[in-house]
Formats: C-alpha cells, sequence, structure tokens
C-alpha cells in the first residue's frame, strides 16, 4: 500500500488528492483555481484515486465495500476513506464517476502555447483494483450486465444492475500481472501496464465541464499507450494551463468495452513543461486536437461522439502530422498509413469515441 506521504516521492513537488485538492466528476474550467503552481519544466507526484470502491452504488464506504472481498481496513487508502466520507457533492446519475485531481497551474503557459505532459512514473498504490460494467452503459449497452434487477424491498435497477470484478496484482518473474477470478478456481491472468487515463487542461469556459467525455482539452482519453515514458501534447487554452489527471488504471485493452478497465489508484510523476506556439508548429505539425508520443511511436489522435467519424479524424491527423513535420506529400503519407501504421481505438465506452494512429519513428529518417 502507498499511503499519502508514505514511499517514493520522486517529483520536486507533490500533491495529495483530498477534498480541497480534487473534483469529484467534473473538470476544472477557466474560472477554477489552482491548487499547486509550478514552473515549466518541474516535476509533480500526484497521488491520483480511483473512484471504484467510493461510489454511491458502491455505498460510498470503501472500508465497507472491500470488507465484501476479503480486503481489511488498514489495507484501505485513507485518502480514498476521506474523500468518501466528506461533504464533496456527488450526484450519480448526472455528474462523472472520476476523482479528478488538480488543477495545476504551469508558470508561462498561455493560449495558442502547447503542454507537455511526460510521464516519469506510475507507481501501484494498492494490490487490487476492479472492473465494472453497470447500468446499461459499454460497447454493449443493451446485453450487459446480463444479471436483471433485484425485485426486494428497496432495491432499484440501479443498484443491481452492475458488476464489479474484483481483481489481485500478482507477481510472477519479476512482472506484476492481473488475476481475474472466473470460478472454480480458475483465474485469467493478464500482465499489467499502468496509465492514467484522464490527463487534462482546462476549457476556455465558465460553464461546469463534464469528467467523462474527451475533447481538445485532453481529459478522459484513455489511451492505454500513456505508460512511463510516454509523452501527451495538450494544446492550452486558459493561462496557466490548468493541468489535471485522475482515472488511473493497471492495465486497458484497446476498446475499454465492460465500461472500465482495471481501475485503481496510482502515484503519477509527471514533468510538466510549457512548448511556445511557434516552436509546436515545428515539433508537432499543429494541432488543435491531443497529440501523443512514445519512445518508439508518434499517436495522432481522433475524437468523436461517431466511431466512424472518430477514424477519419485520426486519418487526417496522421496525414497533417507527416506532411508537416516529416515533408511528406499528402498522398504519400495516406499510401504509408495504409501500408505500415495501426489505427487502433483507444476507447468506445466515453461518449466521445477515441481512435489513436500507431506511426513507428524507425520508418522515417532520424533528424
Amino acid at each position: 500500500m502507498l499511503q499519502p506521504k508514505e514511499g517514493r516521492i520522486d517529483g520536486a513537488h507533490y500533491l495529495r488528492t483530498t477534498p480541497d485538492t480534487s473534483l469529484w466528476g467534473w473538470l476544472p474550467n477557466a474560472t477554477t483555481a489552482p491548487v499547486l503552481t509550478v514552473s515549466s519544466g518541474d516535476t509533480v507526484t500526484i497521488d491520483t484515486l480511483s473512484h471504484e470502491g467510493i461510489l454511491e452504488d458502491q455505498g460510498r464506504d470503501p472500508v465497507g465495500f472491500l470488507a465484501g472481498f476479503g480486503v481489511p481496513a488498514d489495507r484501505v487508502l485513507t485518502d480514498s476513506r476521506d474523500l468518501a466520507a466528506s461533504p464533496v457533492p456527488h450526484d450519480f446519475d448526472a455528474d462523472g464517476p472520476h476523482v479528478v485531481t488538480g488543477p495545476i497551474r504551469v508558470e508561462g503557459a498561455e493560449p495558442g502555447d502547447v503542454l507537455r505532459v511526460e510521464t516519469l512514473g506510475l507507481l501501484l498504490r494498492a494490490p487490487y483494483g476492479f472492473i465494472s460494467n453497470r447500468h446499461g452503459f459499454g460497447a454493449l449497452p443493451g446485453e450487459f450486465p446480463e444479471t436483471g434487477p433485484d425485485s426486494g424491498p428497496g432495491s432499484t435497477p440501479r443498484d443491481h444492475n452492475s458488476v464489479c470484478a474484483f481483481t489481485e496484482v500478482m507477481e510472477d518473474g519479476g512482472r506484476l500481472f492481473g488475476s481475474l477470478p472466473y470460478g472454480d478456481g480458475l483465474a485469467a491472468r493478464f500482465p499489467l501496464a499502468p496509465f492514467l487515463g484522464l490527463m487534462g487542461v482546462a476549457r476556455d469556459t465558465a460553464d461546469p465541464v463534464h469528467s467523462v467525455p474527451p475533447g481538445s482539452h485532453g481529459g478522459n482519453l484513455d489511451i492505454n499507450e500513456l505508460q512511463v515514458g510516454s509523452s501527451l501534447y495538450l494544446p492550452v487554452q486558459v493561462p496557466g494551463a490548468s493541468f489535471y489527471a485522475g482515472d488511473p488504471h493497471y492495465a486497458q485493452g484497446d476498446g475499454e468495452v465492460a465500461l472500465t478497465a482495471l481501475e485503481a489508484p496510482l502515484r503519477a510523476t509527471v514533468r510538466l513543461t510549457v512548448i511556445p506556439k511557434a516552436e509546436a508548429a515545428t515539433l508537432l505539425g499543429l494541432l488543435g486536437e491531443p497529440f501523443a508520443e512514445t519512445a518508439t511511436h508518434w499517436l495522432p489522435v481522433g475524437l468523436h461522439e461517431d466511431l466512424n467519424e472518430a477514424m477519419k479524424q485520426a486519418v487526417r491527423a496522421a496525414v497533417g502530422f507527416l506532411s508537416l513535420t516529416q515533408g511528406m506529400p499528402r498522398s504519400t503519407a495516406l499510401a504509408y498509413l495504409s501500408a505500415a501504421a495501426d489505427f487502433e481505438i483507444s476507447q468506445v465506452v466515453d461518449g466521445v469515441k477515441g481512435v489513436h494512429c500507431m506511426i513507428r519513428k524507425s520508418d522515417f529518417p532520424a533528424t
């Protein structure tokens, strides 16, 4: 267990998730006061929280909920307990589920610039997590969950029309795996690949911004390539950028078809760097939408309520990127993408669907 303030804290700044440093179900907007201010290039360690275990359909009581899976009270994060017990408002039916930590003001960031978010470290905070399918959501909303509502006194369909699969973390040969039981002593085992599902900057609006749909601000992108060593580039929309993070995952398949992946808390260390507008245009071909990068790939992104349109946007973004940064004619770029790039479905469960393109850096001359 990585309780607040305990264990490794690698960043120059440290930000806990508390009722005063977080929003529940909503993202910061242009009017949200920062909870931390850093200089461009600074590193920040953020103790993020998963919403699984604290939601209203789970009793808003992580100790009681986890006890049902054999987890003792001393194996429950104290910041999770504190948030659930706090008066922080959360409407289960109207608000998003995510616990969003921030915002962090980055000095010097101005609209038109780009914020580079480098993920430097991701430490597991608990040896367990949950995979959920609930309330008629997911890729098969009319088919799953297959359990019907309880007709007992005081019950509602919402209370019972959900499935939470408790998943333990195990180590084998120096690697970490999730272990998902499915009866008679059997379990499916899959490797962990932690990442933050939600990273973004504030939109230039005073209106409330729901935490579920991603957009040009980033937010709930759920791109499983954003692991340690990756960078996410976000177009700055308000002075100071107002960066925030949440929705930690231990693992996620492309699509996230049930509704959630393996949701569990992470201690994330990120570096926040402002890239001036002119420089960003040269580096990234910019933009207007989030863009990601790993050691081996560039990841243009497409976002839209219609998955076909999200795919088209990802193709357009990839063509534009190759044309502007590699000097490749647009028709040649399209031919290359068709022959060599992979277009992967980030997620189909957040209202706005996501597609990201995987372009191998090794296919192009080093610059």
